[in-house]
C-alpha cells in the first residue's frame, strides 16, 4: 500500500499574484523612436514613457500596487492637520524598523472601522499616546522633540537634511570642506552632498565587484555591497574625524549594483563611527530587499523573520533616510528620522551652558519640512498616498513576496550570463548591471559614454529603456582621480514591482544578447549641453558618433560606420533637424 503524500513538488514554482488590471501599449518603430531620440536630444530620461515596451529606468515609484494597498487608499483621511494616516504611518514605521514581530498595525483598526465606531479606543491607543526614545516619536514628543520629517521621496529627505545641515556647518565650522563616505552614493545623495559644499566617497570592495564564478553562479551571496573598512579607517586617519561629519552605508547598494549589505558589515562600520562620536546614516531605500539577503545568506539569521532582521539592522544606525518609493511598494513616499535625543541630535542641535537646548536641530528640520513640503502631518503626500505607503511597508516585509521578486532578477541575470552577456553576479534584489567595459572589450575609455550609447540603442532598437549609471551619469570626466577609482561604469535595467512577468524578462534578456553581439554597431555619446551642471544627466544634451577603428571588438565590423554616418545625416534632413 503506497502512503498518502504530503508534498507533491514540481521543477517550477507555483505563482504568487494574478493580473488585475491590465495595460495595453501601442506598437511603435523603430524609425518612431530614433527620430523621438533625436528631438529629445538623447536624453534617457526625456523619452516619452509612452513609446516604450520594457521600462527599466527606475524602479523608484514604478511599482503596481496590491489590492490592499488599494483598499487602504480609501480609508484615507485628506486633512491638513493631524490626519488619520498620520498616525498609521508613524506607527508603521516603528513596527517594521523597531518592532521585530512584536507589532500593532493600527492600519487594520482603519479596515476594521474602529476609528468610526469606537472613538475612545482611538483615543487611548492610536490619537493621544506619548512615544519617546526611537526614531519615531508621538504625541506631544513629536510636538517638542521631533525627530520623523514625511516627505514625498528620498531625495527630499537629502535636500531637507542638507537644507538644514549647511548652514549649521558654515557657523560651528566656517570655512572648513567636510567629506562623507559611504558604501556608495546613489548619484542625488552625491548632488546633494557636492552641492552643499562638501566630498562624497565611496568605498566598497571594488576588487570583486565583477568576478563571477565559472559556473556563473554563487551558492552564497558574497555581499558585494559591504563597506571597505579598511578605505574608512584610512580615510579617518587622513583627515580626522572632524572633517567627516557623517558616515552613510546605502542598503542595497544601488551604486554598486544593487548589491546586499552583510549584518556583520554594518554592525562593524557602526562601531567604527560611534568610536570616533560620527553619526551612522541609512540610506535605506531598499531595506527589505537587504534584510532578505542577510536571512538567506548570513550565518545566524535564517530562521529570523525579514522584520526581526530590520529591527537589528536600524538599531546599529543614528538616521534614517530613505525613499519608500521602492521598500514601501508605493508610488510615492519617504522619510527622514533621527534617534530621538541621539548622537545625531547631540552633534548638530545647539545648547546652551547649563546644557539647555539652545536650538534643536529637529525644529529647525521640521521648519524647513513645512515650508518646502507642508505641514509635517503630510510633508506634500496626499492622505491616500500615506495610506498606501504604510500598507506597503507590511507588503515588502512578506517573505513569499521578496523570494519571488529577488528571484525574478536572479532569473533575469542567469538568462543574460547564458547568452554572454556581462552581467554583475550575483543579482541585486531590484535590478540587473552590465559590467559596460566588459560588454565593450575594454576597448572604449571613459571619454566615450559607450555605456550611454548602450542605454539609448536599447530604446532605439527594441524599446526598453535602461539607466546607464557609470562614466556619463556619475561625472567621470568631472571628478579626481581618487574620486573616478570609485566609478562603477554600469548600465542598470531595474525591476519594477510586481509589475513584470517572465515574457519580459525572456524579452529583456533576447534583446541585451541581440545587442551584445551587435555591440560594434552601438556608437559612442558626446554632451552638447550640461557640462558642469549638477546632476547633468537629468539636464543635459547628447549626440551620438562614431567610434574609432580601434575601439571595435572586430575591426572588420568598421565599415559599418560610413553608412551610418551618412544614413543619419539623411534622416536629420528628414526630420527637419538640419
Amino acid at each position: 500500500m503506497s502512503e498518502i503524500r504530503k508534498t507533491y513538488p514540481l521543477d517550477v514554482e507555483p505563482p504568487m499574484s494574478w493580473t488585475h488590471v491590465v495595460r495595453e501599449i501601442p506598437v511603435v518603430t523603430v524609425e518612431e523612436r530614433e527620430e523621438t531620440l533625436e528631438k529629445t536630444k538623447w536624453n534617457e530620461f526625456a523619452f516619452p514613457a509612452g513609446m516604450l515596451y520594457v521600462d527599466t529606468l527606475s524602479d523608484s515609484g514604478t511599482t503596481s500596487m496590491t489590492d490592499t494597498q488599494w483598499s487602504a487608499m480609501f480609508l484615507a483621511d485628506e486633512s491638513y492637520g493631524r490626519n488619520k494616516g498620520y498616525y498609521i504611518v508613524l506607527d508603521a514605521f516603528r513596527d517594521v524598523f523597531e518592532r521585530g514581530d512584536n507589532q500593532k498595525r493600527l492600519i487594520n483598526y482603519m479596515k476594521e472601522g474602529v476609528d468610526r465606531d469606537n472613538v475612545r479606543k482611538m483615543m487611548d491607543e492610536v490619537y493621544l499616546v506619548d512615544v519617546e526614545g526611537g526614531f519615531f516619536n508621538g504625541g506631544k514628543f513629536q510636538l517638542s522633540r521631533p525627530n520623523t520629517f514625511i516627505v514625498p521621496q528620498g531625495r527630499c529627505a537629502e535636500t531637507l537634511l542638507y537644507d538644514i545641515l549647511k548652514p549649521i556647518f558654515a557657523q560651528k565650522w566656517p570655512g572648513k570642506t567636510f567629506i562623507i563616505p559611504s558604501n556608495a552614493h546613489f548619484d542625488t545623495t552625491e548632488g546633494n552632498i557636492k552641492q552643499m559644499g562638501s566630498i562624497p566617497r565611496n568605498f566598497f570592495h571594488k576588487e570583486i565587484l565583477f568576478e563571477v564564478p565559472e559556473s556563473g553562479k554563487y551558492d552564497t551571496n558574497p555581499f558585494k555591497g559591504d563597506m571597505d573598512i579598511d578605505k574608512l579607517q584610512q580615510l579617518i586617519d587622513q583627515v580626522g574625524a572632524d572633517s567627516i561629519p557623517l558616515i552613510y552605508t546605502t542598503i542595497t547598494n544601488n551604486s554598486v549594483c544593487g548589491q546586499a549589505v552583510s549584518m556583520k558589515s554594518i554592525r562593524e562600520t557602526s562601531a567604527l563611527a560611534h568610536k570616533y562620536g560620527i553619526p551612522y546614516v541609512a540610506d535605506c531605500a531598499r531595506w527589505a530587499e537587504n534584510a532578505y539577503f542577510i536571512k538567506m545568506n548570513e550565518e545566524g539569521y535564517a530562521d529570523k523573520s525579514i522584520f526581526e532582521i530590520s529591527k537589528e539592522m536600524f538599531s546599529y544606525f543614528d538616521v534614517i533616510s530613505a525613499s519608500l518609493k521602492k521598500n514601501a511598494h508605493a508610488n510615492m513616499g519617504g522619510v527622514l528620522a533621527f534617534r530621538d535625543q541621539g548622537l545625531f541630535w547631540k552633534k548638530f542641535s545647539d545648547f546652551n551652558e547649563d546644557g539647555s537646548v539652545k536650538v534643536d536641530v529637529g525644529h529647525l528640520l521640521k521648519s524647513r519640512q513645512i515650508c518646502a513640503y507642508g505641514n509635517d502631518s503630510y510633508g506634500g503626500m496626499s492622505g491616500h498616498d500615506i495610506m498606501a505607503m504604510a500598507q506597503g511597508l507590511y507588503e515588502e516585509g512578506r517573505f513569499e513576496y521578496q523570494n519571488e521578486r529577488v528571484k525574478q532578477c536572479q532569473y533575469l541575470a542567469d538568462l543574460c550570463t547564458a547568452g554572454g552577456v556581462p552581467v554583475v553576479q550575483p543579482a541585486g534584489g531590484h535590478a540587473i548591471y552590465i559590467d559596460v567595459d566588459k560588454f565593450f572589450g575594454y576597448k572604449r575609455g571613459h571619454e566615450s559614454f559607450c555605456g550611454m550609447g548602450l542605454s539609448l540603442e536599447m530604446i532605439k532598437r527594441y524599446g526598453i529603456r535602461c539607466s546607464e549609471l557609470g562614466d556619463c551619469s556619475m561625472e567621470y570626466d568631472e571628478k579626481t582621480p581618487e574620486q573616478q577609482a570609485e566609478v562603477c561604469n554600469v548600465v542598470r535595467l531595474a525591476i519594477n514591482r510586481s509589475q513584470f512577468n517572465k515574457q519580459h524578462m525572456e524579452y529583456i534578456a533576447k534583446a541585451l544578447i541581440a545587442l551584445y553581439h551587435d555591440r560594434d554597431q552601438i556608437p559612442n555619446m558626446r554632451l552638447t549641453f550640461g557640462k558642469g551642471i549638477p546632476m547633468r544627466h537629468f539636464h543635459m544634451w547628447m549626440e551620438p558618433y562614431a567610434p574609432s577603428k580601434e575601439e571595435m571588438c572586430d575591426e572588420a565590423n568598421y565599415g559599418f560606420w560610413a553608412q551610418w554616418e551618412k544614413e543619419r545625416e539623411e534622416k536629420l534632413v528628414k526630420w527637419g533637424l538640419k
